[in-house]
């Protein structure tokens, strides 16, 4: 009796939705995830581009297509920043949204030889692999400082390193696509995912705790703050409703109830469905993080982390922050903090806008301290 089957001939089965993966001391040959059509479509079957150093043939369709491969991030204006901070070998970069290490990596080679970068991020899962790649950069042990923490501490870790502060200090406030692409997170309504939303998993309530303790006036109150909405009682009161009767409401739940609620009254409403539906869950998200509170305590310990004549820059992409840093370097300029605030907001170029279409809503701002 013939009793082989894939196992036998050097094949593991896998399941979909997990990542082809081997087992035992040999090194089997891996059978890919399957998924249906010619291309993969959910982000667990996305194998190819998560592993981009041993597919970069299919990095490149990716990018040539505009679109950001799964599980890794492209970062924005990264020229502009470097010509905004103009980093200088010896010099001390503090980068307080590590991320997936995009601007980190080019402004910690351009201070080199002699420099240092210091960097936090409160991410568990994406903070140890971006440590990872840039000590494969081969610098000195001592010029690379990670910490995992939110940004707000970041003044008190300055101030225990160095008396005299940072010779650059730059924020990237926008969302990682290795956080917006994966379901798991609940960052996006595109993906079916469970409502977290959280940057750090293990911190904090859900975006589900959240709503389940949330009034019509608190979530109203949210809408209004971070997503600039108007008006919306009714909304908000629709959501806490559809929440209540599904405690176990998913990412394309919730966005459903908003489409639905949306598309009822379209007059009272200044964008198209799925617009609302963004601004919705980007409310969200800013207030399940306290991202805002952050913000402004960073922003208050800015004079205090910089030395003299040091460079800032912060890339944001919600007009709340912008805000909250346009009013704090005009104020900075005021008191004396600073010696100079750059009047133009530098965006990206339409080229970049055209290549990478999560660049659009960017913008940054640079100041330098007295």
């Amino acid at each position: 009796m013939n009793l082989k089957g894939p196992c036998d001939r050097g094949y593991l089965v896998s399941d979909p939705d997990d990542p082809p993966r081997t087992t035992g001391p040999q090194s089997a040959r891996v059978r890919r995830p399957r998924y249906p059509g010619r291309h993969p479509r959910k982000f667990q079957e996305k194998y190819k581009e998560m592993h981009p150093e041993d597919h970069p043939d299919e990095i490149a369709k990716v990018l040539a297509r505009g679109e950001t491969p799964a599980g890794s991030h492209r970062p924005i204006m990264v020229e502009e920043v470097l010509e905004a901070l103009d980093p200088r070998p010896g010099q001390t970069v503090m980068d307080c949204t590590l991320g997936y290490g995009g601007h980190a990596r080019e402004l910690y080679a351009a201070v080199q030889p002699g420099g240092r970068l210091l960097a936090v991020d409160v991410d568990p899962f994406e903070l140890p692999r971006t440590q990872s790649r840039l000590k494969e950069l081969g610098y000195p042990e001592p010029s690379l400082l990670v910490r995992r923490m939110n940004f707000s501490g970041v003044p008190d870790w300055i101030a225990e390193i160095t008396d005299s502060g940072v010779d650059i200090l730059f924020a990237d406030l926008g969302l990682s696509s290795m956080q917006l692409d994966d379901p798991a997170r609940g960052f996006s309504y595109k993906f079916q995912g469970p409502l977290d939303m959280r940057m750090s998993p293990e911190q904090g309530p859900s975006a589900a705790t959240w709503l389940a303790h949330a009034t019509t006036a608190e979530l109203t109150n949210i809408l209004e703050e971070n997503a600039d909405l108007s008006g919306v009682e009714d909304l908000s009161q629709a959501i806490l409703q559809a929440h209540d009767r599904d405690p176990k409401q998913s990412t394309r739940d919730l966005a459903g109830v908003i489409r639905h609620e949306v598309m009822r009254r379209p007059q009272e409403f200044d964008d198209t469905p799925d617009g609302i539906v963004r601004r919705v869950f980007q409310a969200l998200r800013i207030a399940v993080n306290g991202e805002f509170d952050a913000l402004d305590h960073l922003l208050e310990g800015l004079p205090s982390c910089m030395k003299s004549g040091g460079r800032v820059a912060f890339l944001t992409f919600h007009s709340g922050e912008d805000r909250r840093v346009k009013k704090a370097f005009k104020a900075g300029l005021n008191r004396g903090d600073f010696s100079e605030v750059a009047r133009r907001v530098i965006r990206p170029s339409p080229e970049e806008q055209r290549a990478n279409s999560r660049s659009g809503a960017a913008k940054l701002r640079v100041a330098i301290r007295a």
